[in-house]
């Protein structure tokens, strides 16, 4: 119960933080571009819903809605800090049948607040032990990198975001956390707001085990569009990810819908 009050504070936190403007100087082809450089200077409040199919043994359902904070932090005239928050809700009918909250992410992301050709972020990334079940968290608490790095020539931005864990505290009798992620992301800019986009999120388990249980390799994709509803900026997005190699009990098809709050200055 603390370690879930202390993921809901901490999120609270940071939603708090966010100051929103909801002028319209921002075009959409801005917006677009600046909803897929994941280090921009751009307040937005992301709720991403990923659909896994074939999930488990007998091939269930389960539903994991991350809800993501991005909230970037001017520390001069010369560098941003980008905070990058992931709390998962979780419905899932294996290794348990109910509803819980996942363990809390948070990224953080120094960049160069004037930026060239090639745009990156550096910094630590921390997992905290919030799941309200053991059998949907790590029972740990983990850190370690994370990186991103990416370009936006004409209408594409193209690049690539990484981070690994390891557990430094938390339950010892559980599994040790060794854990790496690899997104890249490539996005092409259609008129009106349209783009088409493939982000998959490619995941090593170092820990399995079993070697066949290490890697989780999704294929897809889909497309989006940047509206408005009265004042308030939306980013709406649907892709499609057929996992190439995965865990044995891994899900075959995750189905990715994400609706976006964006906060332009």
């Amino acid at each position: 119960m603390k370690s879930r009050s202390l993921g809901v504070m901490i999120l609270l936190g940071l939603l708090f933080a966010v100051t929103p403007g909801f002028g319209q100087e921002a075009s959409e082809a801005e917006l677009a571009k600046k909803t897929q450089n994941p280090v921009s200077d751009l307040i937005s409040l992301p709720f991403q819903n990923n659909l896994n199919l074939g999930y488990g043994p007998e091939n269930e359902v389960q539903n994991i809605l991350n809800i993501q904070p991005v909230v970037p932090l001017s520390l001069s005239s010369d560098w941003n800090l980008i905070t990058r928050t992931i709390l998962p809700v979780i419905h899932t009918d294996w290794p348990i049948d109910g509803n819980g909250l996942g363990d809390l992410n948070i990224s953080l992301f120094l960049s160069p607040a004037k930026s060239g050709k090639i745009i990156w972020g550096l910094g630590p990334v921390i997992a905290m032990p919030t799941a309200t079940d053991d059998l949907i968290g790590s029972g740990k608490w983990s850190t370690g990198p994370t990186a991103v790095v990416l370009t936006m020539p004409g209408r594409w931005v193209v690049g690539i975001l990484a981070n690994h864990l390891w557990d430094f505290a938390g339950q010892s009798d559980r599994s040790h956390v060794n854990a790496t992620l690899i997104q890249y992301f490539i996005n092409y800019n259609l008129p009106d707001g349209w783009y088409l986009s493939s982000a998959p999120i490619i995941t090593a388990n170092w820990s399995a085990d079993s070697s066949r249980d290490i890697w989780t390799v999704p294929f897809g994709g889909g497309g989006g569009k940047i509206f408005r509803i009265g004042k308030q900026p939306m980013n709406a997005q649907l892709q499609a990810f057929y996992n190439v190699e995965k865990p044995q009990v891994g899900p075959d098809w995750t189905l990715r819908f994400q609706l976006q709050f964006l906060f332009p200055k």
